[in-house]
């Protein structure tokens, strides 16, 4: 069990795992652990940080990314010097009201704003067609310009159940930054997912697993008592997106194997899913 590992490699780690505390100081100690936010961070740029907003539902029920994690990432941003930090996704049923609804009940639109950061309404999207380099089943997607055009792209998705693929993590939250996710639904789910990587990697993945909807994801119960959720405190930082998911599988109990898109993409050499060729801090709070 990686999260269990005593030894602490030299240099900076490929990925870190931080448990038992709150999100916010549990990103900032990840953050401290990869070298600073100023190694992703210049002064003066753009950033763009893509929460997990695709439901309308309470914090308690773990269905989205955490408001107290994207509050701190996008505090860091700007202490790091960004000139702007923008938050946004692109949820699952995206009329101008349930999209409203999703950022005001996550938590994560007053969470931002509290931060300065520029929370981007659904119904304000634009999107630009682009080729997918080597992409086996996703060819092109329109992607949002935002994406496109920002300096830094911070990935910030919650660990959780889902129907379709087990679990959505880092790689199926940039669903969220294309216009018709039901194209892959009808192509090849894991597939398309693996093969948007091949587009564009975020700059650094951070993942939400502090409170972790077990099952009936990726929507959870509308009752935040429910024992679908299970508080497990932890938070994991990288740049590899193959390895934090692999990680986060993990954690949820999961073997990476058994996630199709996890296998596709250390396939495709997105990343690396063998925790064990990977230097890994990991630090309990």
């Amino acid at each position: 069990d990686f999260l269990s590992a005593k030894e602490k490699p030299a240099g900076i780690p490929d990925l870190v795992a931080v448990k038992n505390g709150e999100p916010d100081a549990m990103f900032k100690k990840a953050a401290e652990l990869m070298g600073g936010m100023d190694r992703f961070v210049k002064k003066g740029q753009t950033v763009v940080v893509k929460p997990n907003i695709g439901w309308p539902r309470v914090p308690e029920v773990g269905a989205n990314t955490n408001p107290l994690l994207i509050k701190a990432i996008v505090e860091s941003c700007y202490a790091a010097g960004a000139k702007r930090v923008y938050v946004f996704d692109n949820v699952v049923t995206p009329t101008s009201a349930n999209a409203r609804n999703c950022y005001k009940l996550s938590g994560i639109e007053d969470a931002a704003k509290a931060a300065r950061g520029i929370v981007v309404p659904v119904d304000d999207f634009s999107y630009r067609s682009v080729r997918i380099p080597g992409g086996k089943t996703l060819k092109t997607a329109d992607v949002h310009s935002l994406i496109l055009d920002c300096d830094v792209f911070i990935n910030a998705p919650v660990l959780k159940h889902h129907g379709g693929t087990h679990l959505t993590i880092a790689m199926k939250n940039l669903m969220g930054v294309v216009k018709n996710r039901m194209e892959y639904h009808l192509t090849g789910l894991d597939q398309c997912i693996a093969d948007f990587c091949l587009y564009r990697k975020p700059d650094l993945n951070v993942v939400d697993a502090y409170r972790v909807l077990m099952s009936h994801g990726p929507a959870g119960p509308s009752n935040p008592r429910s024992a679908d959720v299970q508080m497990k405190k932890t938070l994991l930082m990288s740049r590899d997106i193959v390895a934090i998911d692999a990680a986060a599988a993990r954690i949820y109990g999961k073997d990476p194997e058994d996630i199709g898109y996890i296998k596709i993409a250390h396939a495709q050499k997105t990343g690396n899913m063998n925790l064990k060729e990977l230097k890994i801090v990991t630090y309990a709070m």
